[in-house]
């Protein structure tokens, strides 16, 4: 049921593309494919062809039941296959890079864990480039993608900051490791971070507000920072704990202190 619930929340204003001929035909113009929902047991030629497409082009794919696709479809044409579409097109890790390059700046990367809400996706590329970082990095499970809502909660800032959407968040931080870059995590129990050193190359990476970030991701962070939080409930929005770390990253750089 929770997956059901994340699958319809992610869809929101998602293009939804179904029928075999358009799903193949999505495929083949380049356009980015989100996840592939495929009639469990269905192994004809047309729907093994773009269970190819989609392995080619590591997209997630789920073998539902019939009630399942039912569900998913808007049209009831689907004939066993949905796929959902980004909204925008996703950047590579390298471009990010690059325009740190562009800019003569350090790279300065925003890292998703276990962001499920395109609000809160929308508001984090908002916070991202208005802190001047260079690109925002999500996974490609257990994300939203880039729905309309993000682009429009986002106010505008989607056009300008890249956004990438990775295979696995670990394997691209060590790969980021190798070009200079370290990572900070927020944590509740970290270090605070008004005394941790948050300057040079770095990714700061953010988990969900009830998830936090997961133990693989955090194991391969560098420092884990703590918010100060004077309440009596012990935890942020994950937009609100981005923009506040953000920023401390900011105030470093302007102020090299």
């Amino acid at each position: 049921m929770q997956e059901n619930r994340n699958e319809e929340m992610n869809n929101e204003h998602t293009l939804v593309i179904e029928g075999r001929n358009a799903v193949l035909e999505a495929f083949r113009s380049g356009r980015t494919i989100d996840r592939l929902f495929v009639l469990d047991g269905c192994q004809d030629g047309p729907v093994r062809t773009i269970v190819r497409e989609a392995k080619k082009h590591d997209v997630l794919i789920s073998f539902v039941d019939r009630e399942r696709l039912r569900h998913l479809s808007q049209t009831g044409k689907h004939q066993g296959v949905i796929a959902y579409a980004a909204a925008y097109e996703y950047s590579q890790v390298e471009d990010m890079l690059r325009l740190a390059q562009e800019r003569g700046e350090d790279p300065f990367l925003i890292l998703l864990d276990n962001i499920e809400d395109p609000h809160n996706l929308g508001a984090i590329i908002r916070t991202a480039n208005l802190a001047g970082a260079h690109g925002v990095i999500i996974p490609k499970r257990r994300a939203v993608g880039l729905t309309a809502t993000v682009a429009k909660t986002s106010a505008g800032a989607l056009n300008y900051t890249p956004v990438a959407k990775v295979t696995n968040l670990v394997r691209t931080m060590e790969e980021l490791k190798k070009k200079g870059l370290w990572f900070v995590c927020a944590d509740m129990d970290g270090e605070m971070m008004y005394e941790l050193n948050l300057k040079g190359p770095i990714g700061l990476v953010i988990g969900s507000e009830g998830q936090g970030v997961g133990r693989l991701v955090k194991e391969n962070c560098d420092l884990t920072a703590g918010i100060p939080m004077r309440g009596e409930i012990s935890s942020l929005n994950a937009s609100v704990a981005a923009g506040i770390l953000a920023y401390e990253v900011v105030r470093q750089r302007i102020t090299g202190k």
